[in-house]
């Protein structure tokens, strides 16, 4: 039986009954929509009832330059980096002290689409303790320190870089030549161990179901929607996008590229062959996602008898119940209850007649 290739255009059914034609490609602006709907539904049925939080790891322009032309080694060092990171700063007993898992997706464009490699996570706020029978939540709103995350991954990262260019992985092709000598290598990486590195961390506004719906735009297609593009004529292609160094609220800019140069930035953002931009980490790692998962909801459960009343709380039965009584708040004392919300039946009572 005959194979077909990434990018041959295959026909399929479409839900009008006619034929459409998808090339399956992995980068295509088009072709993803289902896969991106399924991703975004299996992430949503693994969330816990915690507090999410996203996290951006971002490597300097320099190190980008060097990432142009080693795409593979070097996204695979910012993925390693950012898992050691995150992990060895949430077991540390004085930050958070237990083991999280969390997923990463690889985005490397900006609005312009330029090269920008950078990195998204998506973490619960918390973990499981070191002997698995506690959750360890994170303070509200707080899960980890930016600086202290940033310092952590700037040094993971250039050791591990140093590493893949004394194994000579890395090529320095072009402007780069000079870099091939490892003293001059050496020197270009100083600044960057002393220069703040950008790690982003804010627990998502809409709750985790925000994030991984933004995500999702970007799971199955790379760089741009056809939504922004605006036209294409002349040889010329002009698209929308967002300057967010912009001050004020009116970021929304209009960029207009020979159709070559456009090209050339599109292409950037196409993977190596085979290489996995979005990776599952810690108690999500595939080998034991599916015991971790069951082991935290086990662990984040309340027990039935702890939302019982203790038997001190409980009113005298020869005390006269009266709505005051009813609406007063039983910690205080003093507080009145109001009502906010009264809950219809799930489902239609059944006709007593």
């Amino acid at each position: 039986m005959a194979r077909h290739s990434p990018l041959e255009k295959t026909p399929h059914k479409a839900r009008n009954g006619e034929l459409s034609i998808t090339c399956r490609n992995r980068h295509c602006p088009k072709c993803q929509s289902l896969a991106r709907a399924k991703w975004v539904e299996a992430r949503e049925a693994e969330l816990l009832p915690v507090e999410y939080f996203h996290v951006v790891f971002t490597i300097p322009e320099q190190l980008a330059r060097i990432a142009y032309y080693n795409r593979k080694v070097v996204y695979d060092i910012l993925f390693k980096a950012t898992a050691e990171t995150l992990a060895t700063i949430a077991r540390d007993p004085e930050h958070l002290g237990a083991e999280t898992g969390f997923f990463a997706v690889l985005h490397t464009w900006g609005q312009n689409l330029l090269h920008h490699p950078h990195l998204h996570c998506v973490v619960p706020g918390g973990g499981l303790s070191p002997d698995g029978e506690r959750w360890v939540s994170c303070k509200p709103g707080f899960f980890l320190p930016v600086n202290v995350l940033s310092r952590l991954f700037r040094r993971l990262f250039l050791e591990r870089l140093m590493t893949a260019f004394r194994k000579g992985k890395l090529r320095f092709p072009g402007e780069l030549k000079q870099l091939s000598k490892q003293v001059c290598f050496a020197r270009y990486l100083a600044p960057l161990r002393e220069a703040e590195w950008v790690v982003y961390a804010k627990a998502p506004f809409g709750g985790p179901s925000q994030v991984l719906a933004y995500l999702g735009r970007y799971t199955h297609r790379v760089a741009l929607s056809n939504q922004r593009l605006l036209d294409v004529k002349n040889g010329e292609v002009t698209f929308q996008w967002k300057d967010y160094r912009a001050k004020g609220r009116e970021k929304s800019r209009v960029m207009t590229l020979e159709s070559g140069e456009f090209i050339r930035r599109f292409l950037i953002h196409v993977l190596p062959r085979g290489f996995q931009r979005i990776r599952f980490f810690g108690t999500l790692s595939n080998r034991i996602r599916k015991v971790r998962l069951a082991q935290c909801r086990r662990l984040l459960a309340t027990p039935i008898l702890d939302l019982l009343p203790k038997p001190d709380d409980c009113r005298p039965l020869r005390q006269p119940v009266r709505e005051e009584s009813i609406r007063r708040c039983p910690k205080c004392g003093k507080g009145r209850m109001v009502r906010v919300l009264a809950l219809a039946p799930a489902w239609p009572l059944p006709d007593s007649s």
